[in-house]
């Protein structure tokens, strides 16, 4: 790192953006952060997005303008084109809107500390993923977001009013009642200063990096690349690359780790050992990192073993110190609240979509006990459980997956 390295340059929570398809949520991630997420070539084809995207924005005040117009993103006030001070850095997450990427969504979740969840105001609130987002980012844990009412460039004041009263009503089931909305114009920067204030104000103005020294670190696999282009030289190959979160303890350059369940040989998972040759946050290399942001590990793995996030849901710890990968789990399930509940109930012999972590699995009900919720399943691969980790449980209800549970190991 550089002598005048700004420790507010390095990012300090992830942030999701989440919501029904095509409301604006990469168009928005765009103008907040300058990255365009969908790299993709499938994603660029079909016009939406498929997989997580990830891109860091660092938040910025004008010493000499008034709020709101005092927040932006960049190093110059675009008002009175004074220096502008950085506040902090975040990392996005923007998750797919596609009904079929359901399990990308929640596989977002797990790395995400607040969310952002994106409503359009030219459509009738809510819509049916809009539902299921909000489902995920309550069955992830994540207790603090913000509501951004997009797309109000295309609504007159009388209509996008009234928008706003059926997402109040949509919220007022939830946890998240008394959440802010936003009002903006993604496409044309309108309102955007006072959404940056609002992200600061509910995310960022108390947040406290979490240190927790002395816990064994937890690192979750959310992407894998090989980094390597065609006719690169032996001599100069880089290891397999693991993009993630840390989110217990700390890991530094030289640390010996395990990557689990691993991979499969002769139809058996087996764990992956491996050496971090490298530590990048935000294009810096690092000695050493913490909860906090995305970062990428490159290690001295084979790269043919993370080509095509082919190790995403893996769990990175020191060995002996990470649970060992399960086949077979036994939960208590608590259902979500849904229009027809009947549809949704789980029985011996259901297949189920699983989702810990950045893990995802399909599982089959050996043994339903309905009168305690407590279910037995047989995993088609296997995964790794943390401690108090939650399970979201889908299942296909006329031809799609819905999210219809949560579930706590016993």
């Amino acid at each position: 790192m550089s002598k005048n390295f700004d420790l507010n340059e390095l990012p300090c929570c992830n942030i999701g953006v989440v919501g029904h398809v095509d409301h604006g949520k990469t168009t928005l991630t765009s103008i907040l952060t300058g990255k365009f997420t969908d790299e993709h070539s499938e994603e660029l084809k079909r016009g939406i997005s498929i997989r997580l995207g990830y891109a860091d924005m660092q938040i910025r005040k004008c010493k000499k303008c008034k709020p709101p117009a005092c927040w932006g993103t960049t190093p110059v006030c675009i008002n009175c084109f004074s220096q502008t001070e950085l506040i902090n850095t975040v990392s996005f997450i923007d998750a797919p809107g596609h009904e079929t990427l359901m399990a990308t969504v929640l596989c977002g979740a797990s790395l995400m500390d607040f969310a952002i969840l994106v409503i359009a105001a030219n459509e009738k609130c809510p819509q049916p993923q809009t539902k299921e987002h909000l489902n995920a980012l309550e069955l992830s844990g994540i207790k603090n977001i913000l509501v951004v009412q997009n797309k109000i460039d295309l609504v007159s004041p009388e209509e996008a009013l009234k928008n706003y009263h059926q997402i109040k009503a949509f919220l007022s089931g939830s946890i998240y009642k008394n959440v802010p909305i936003i009002p903006v114009s993604a496409q044309y920067k309108l309102n955007i200063d006072a959404l940056l204030e609002k992200i600061y104000e509910t995310f960022l103005k108390d947040i406290q990096k979490k240190t927790e020294k002395g816990k064994d670190p937890v690192f979750l696999v959310a992407r894998s690349f090989d980094v390597n282009k065609p006719g690169t030289k032996i001599s100069d190959l880089k290891g397999a690359v693991l993009g993630g979160s840390i989110i217990s303890g700390e890991l530094k350059v030289g640390d010996i780790i395990q990557i689990s369940p691993g991979v499969d040989i002769n139809k058996k998972y087996v764990p992956l050992e491996t050496k971090i040759n490298k530590i990048i946050q935000s294009d810096y290399s690092l000695p050493k990192a913490q909860c906090g942001g995305l970062i990428a590990l490159e290690t001295t793995l084979d790269p043919s073993l993370s080509r095509s996030d082919s190790l995403v849901g893996n769990v990175v710890g020191f060995a002996g110190k990470i649970p060992p990968a399960s086949e077979t789990i036994q939960i208590n399930v608590t259902y979500l609240k849904r229009e027809k509940q009947i549809e949704t109930y789980i029985k011996k012999g259901d297949v189920a979509m699983m989702n810990i972590g950045t893990a995802r699995t399909v599982g089959i009900c050996t043994n339903a006990d309905n009168k305690k919720n407590i279910f037995n399943f047989s995993l088609k691969l296997p995964v790794c459980i943390l401690d108090n980790q939650n399970i979201a449980i889908s299942k296909q209800i006329k031809g799609k997956w819905s999210l219809i549970a949560k579930g706590s190991l016993i």
